[in-house]
Order: structure tokens, then C-alpha cells, then sequence
């Protein structure tokens, strides 16, 4: 018998949702810096998760209550995330978009919607995640988009980064890459590619992984960025690596730089094919020159 996951993760038996309940899954994107992070938090405190309920209840009409493919920090974008929701309500795709939409502040907006089986979850289906990481490497603060990059004033050196960044490819216990009040139950995961490109001021992390661990893109860039400096030599990220200890490793990364850009889901589910972004980086995944 298949597993069906309600909005809050609990598991109950059953080959289909209640009779007249259907499930639908949104993409959005939206801006970190206008909330404190995605998951919903205590009344008043504004989160990409709240802003979006209220809005999708009322096009319901109804209470919704959603799940998420990946929980983001304050401060941290997404150009791709992927949540899903059940209710009663018969809604085009149209109206979930458009309506839902209008409901929404000015930082969030809904890029797609689809009816999905029962059994889709938006995090527990997805096969794997994908984040961008964005430098501006300059001399010179950047004025535009300030709060959408992370600043680097030393030169950067991509060669060194990317030569340090393989050390991390495969799958490994990344304990000294994550937060202090990281909640995963062990801190095994498995980073599938990492790509690095410039694009003249820009340089740009892109890693894809079964999943991510609290901060654990931040504290990657964090230690490729010293690489990068000079300052560690390139087979360091792998001492770092192999020493389990967060304190050995580089301090976090700012948050302003990170993006969410990709969620991939089996072909069974027929979802939407994705553009990662965001929209000064138009390139498809895997089209990083080398």
C-alpha cells in the first residue's frame, strides 16, 4: 500500500486522498530579504510559508496548509520552490496562479500550477535539490541588487575554487559544513555536481545534491571562497572535509547570494519543466563553460 503524507508530514494509509480533496502542487519564486525565512513562524513574524497560506486560503476559501521541497533561511531566494497543498476547492490552474497572485505581496509570485497524484510530496518526492550561489567579485560595493549578491572585495580565483569544490562530489559525511542547531538526523548527503562560472563580475556556485544540510551551501562557499582568496591551499577543503568539525572549517557564507533554483521530480509526476535562474542568469543547468 502507498504512503500519502498530509501537509504536515504525517504519514496515513491509503491509495487516495479523501473523496472530493484533490492535491496541487505551485512553484514559486520570491525574495529572501523580504521575509524571515520560508517556514512559517510565530503570528507577526513575516515568512514566505504565512504570506503564501493566507493567500491560497483565500482563493479556497478555506484554510490551506502547505509543505515545502526545502525550508530557506532568511535573506536566502528561491527561483524554484516547489510546495503542494490538499483541499476541497475546484480551482483552474488559471485561478491558483492569477488568484493566488493577487493575494500575494510584492516578493513572492507563483510561477506555475498543476493538479498532481496523491501521491506527490513536495519534499519527500524530490530526487534531488539544486542551489546557486552568486558572488559579485569587485573592488566596488555593488548598489544594484546588493541584497540578491554576496559582495567579495578580494579577487577570486574560479580554477582553485572548482579544483577544491570536487574534493566534495560523491557522498559524504558533511558534519563540518552545517549549522550548530542543524535538525537532520545525520549528516550524511550526497553532492552530485558542482559547477562553477564567471560572468564578469559574477561568479556563480551551482551544486546539486540528494539533499542539503542547515547551511550547508553557505559553509561550502564560505571555504571555496578562502580557496579562492589564497588564503587555504586546495587540498584543505578536503582536511576540512574529512575532520567532521564545523570549527574547522570557514565562516558562513552571507545569506544574500543563495538561491533555490531547481527541485527535480520524477517523470511520473509531469511537472513543468524548470528554468533555474534567477533572471540575470538565464542559462539552463549544465551550460557552465568550462
Amino acid at each position: 500500500m502507498q504512503k500519502i503524507y498530509t501537509p504536515n508530514c504525517e504519514i496515513v494509509a491509503g491509495m487516495q486522498l479523501p473523496e472530493g480533496v484533490r492535491r496541487v502542487a505551485l512553484s514559486l519564486e520570491y525574495h529572501g530579504g523580504s521575509f524571515r525565512g520560508f517556514q512559517q513562524q510565530e503570528e507577526g513574524v513575516p515568512t514566505v510559508q504565512s504570506a503564501l497560506q493566507h493567500a491560497l486560503s483565500k482563493v479556497a476559501n478555506e484554510p490551506i496548509t502547505l509543505a515545502c521541497a526545502g525550508r530557506t533561511d532568511a535573506a536566502v531566494h528561491a527561483t524554484n520552490q516547489v510546495v503542494h497543498f490538499d483541499t476541497r476547492a475546484d480551482r483552474t490552474a488559471k485561478a491558483w496562479t492569477a488568484g493566488v497572485n493577487a493575494n500575494l505581496p510584492a516578493g513572492v509570485s507563483i510561477k506555475w500550477a498543476a493538479e498532481v497524484a496523491p501521491e506527490f510530496h513536495a519534499r519527500f518526492s524530490a530526487r534531488e535539490r539544486t542551489y546557486r550561489y552568486i558572488i559579485f567579485n569587485s573592488p566596488f560595493r555593488p548598489a544594484l541588487q546588493h541584497d540578491q549578491l554576496t559582495w567579495c572585495r578580494e579577487p577570486l580565483d574560479v580554477d582553485r575554487m572548482r579544483a577544491g569544490a570536487q574534493q566534495l562530489i560523491g557522498e559524504h559525511n558533511f558534519n563540518a559544513f552545517r549549522a550548530a542547531q542543524c535538525q537532520a538526523r545525520h549528516p550524511v548527503r550526497e553532492i552530485k555536481r558542482i559547477d562553477l562560472a564567471r560572468r564578469g563580475d559574477l561568479i556563480i556556485i551551482e551544486i546539486t545534491a540528494n539533499a542539503f544540510l542547515h547551511h550547508m551551501v553557505r559553509n561550502i562557499s564560505g571555504v571555496l571562497m578562502r580557496v579562492g582568496k589564497g588564503w587555504a591551499n586546495v587540498d584543505w577543503v578536503s582536511e576540512v572535509l574529512a575532520s567532521q568539525d564545523r570549527t574547522k572549517a570557514a565562516e558562513t557564507a552571507p545569506p544574500y547570494g543563495l538561491y533555490l533554483v531547481h527541485v527535480a521530480y520524477p517523470a511520473q509526476f509531469g511537472l513543468p519543466e524548470f528554468q533555474p535562474g534567477p533572471c540575470f542568469l538565464a542559462e539552463k543547468l549544465g551550460d557552465f563553460s568550462r
